[in-house]
């Protein structure tokens, strides 16, 4: 079996980068330990930034997006009994974000697949790398009991946090830096309408909260809860008089509760894997770098890898530059490493980390400042709309 470009993993950034190549007439295979549902369960961002919904639109998977989708101009910071409205768009240039559920993402792009009749390979398993720093790598899998091996021309780890595509690389070839939070998000879903019809990020002594949405009767919320705590410790009750306590008070008096139809906890870290390429393997999106969810940059900067990646495909299949293909890591390093800085800072401001009452005095200085600062206020509307992509030239 051939392909051009070995894409492991059929999550958003796998089958986007997928999409985006096969419209340029660049052949990939796309292989997915898991089933088809399971990747479509996975319940994750929902804020697109406005580079991620131009790279939609680019892939033509974005007729769905354009009809759901909500478009945000604003969004809220509350603390100390005061909510703050970030004008995004009229501070970043006329950029907005737009609230589309990953889920959503994903099954957009699952369906411009198959239309285009692109090879996706679910529940492949034992998939193993080879020879990736030679001219001539292949990937090795195993598909309903019989070995098949995939020879292409390179490979695009998109497979994850705990995926093979990091794992196979040597230890002393990468370097990883990470930060683990002292806390977790317990989130829920409910079909209630929003509380508001922009996001509301919560500085509250008690501990962080977040107001979403995935559309107009689904709503997304969040309380900061610590590592030991358990799901079932939280009945709905408990959850919603939390929540009610931790937003301002014009939020809380109009809130509409109602039965959970999810319910998790997701631990929080920050995490980096230097470089991003290995001889013909490239690593995209989760496979690299993880971020907590607090600046809503996740599926945002996997998508930027995936742009990176296609744009320097694209001109190594079409131009025959070569020379692009050791920019990728410094390239998506750079954008990498600020998106890192601005959820960490979002996270560091947000939450409680301890009772030390210097400390919430600082987050709250913090707070005052750039949210009554014009250069305050533009610096967080551009980082959370999304820096510019930088050129492939």
């Amino acid at each position: 079996m051939k392909t051009q470009v070995a894409i492991i993993g059929a999550g958003p950034s796998g089958l986007l980068l997928g999409q985006l190549l096969h419209l340029q007439g660049i052949d990939t295979v796309i292989l997915e330990a898991r089933t088809p549902e399971y990747v479509l369960s996975r319940i994750r961002a929902g804020v697109l930034e406005q580079g991620t919904v131009d790279l939609l639109r680019e892939a033509q998977a974005h007729s769905r997006m354009d009809r759901i989708g909500l478009i945000h101009e604003g969004v809220a910071l509350s603390f100390n009994g005061r909510c703050e409205r970030i004008d995004l768009k009229n501070l970043s240039g006329g950029k907005t974000v737009m609230v589309y559920g990953q889920t959503e993402v994903t099954r957009d792009l699952m369906d411009a697949r198959a239309g285009n009749g692109g090879i996706s390979i679910y529940e492949a398993q034992d998939v193993r790398l080879h020879d990736v720093y030679s001219d001539k790598p292949r990937v090795t899998f195993v598909k309903d009991g019989e070995e098949v091996t995939l020879e292409c021309d390179f490979i695009a780890g998109c497979d994850g946090f705990h995926g093979v595509s990091r794992q196979s690389v040597p230890a002393d070839a990468i370097k990883t830096f990470e930060r683990v939070y002292p806390f977790g998000w317990l989130g829920i879903l409910s079909e209630t309408p929003p509380v508001s019809h922009e996001l509301i990020y919560a500085n509250h002594p008690r501990g962080f909260a977040l107001c979403s949405m995935r559309h107009s009767m689904l709503s997304r919320y969040y309380v900061q809860c610590t590592l030991e705590d358990k799901v079932e410790e939280w009945p709905d009750e408990r959850f919603w008089e939390e929540l009610k306590i931790r937003l301002p008070a014009h939020a809380a008096a109009s809130l509409v509760t109602g039965p959970s139809i999810e319910k998790s906890i997701a631990p929080l870290r920050s995490f980096v894997a230097e470089p991003m390429k290995f001889g013909r393997l490239f690593l995209v999106g989760d496979a690299a770098h993880i971020v907590p969810p607090t600046g809503a940059k996740g599926l945002n900067l996997a998508a930027g890898d995936v742009r990176t990646l296609y744009r320097i495909l694209r001109k190594h299949y079409q131009e025959g530059r070569s020379d692009l293909l050791d920019r990728y890591s410094e390239i998506c390093l750079r954008r990498v490493w600020k998106a890192e800085r601005f959820s960490w800072w979002m996270t560091s401001m947000l939450h409680k980390f301890s009772d030390d009452p210097f400390a919430q005095r600082i987050q709250l200085a913090e707070l005052e400042y750039y949210t009554g600062s014009l250069a305050g206020r533009t610096t967080i509307a551009e980082n959370y709309v999304g820096l510019p992509y930088e050129p492939i030239e």
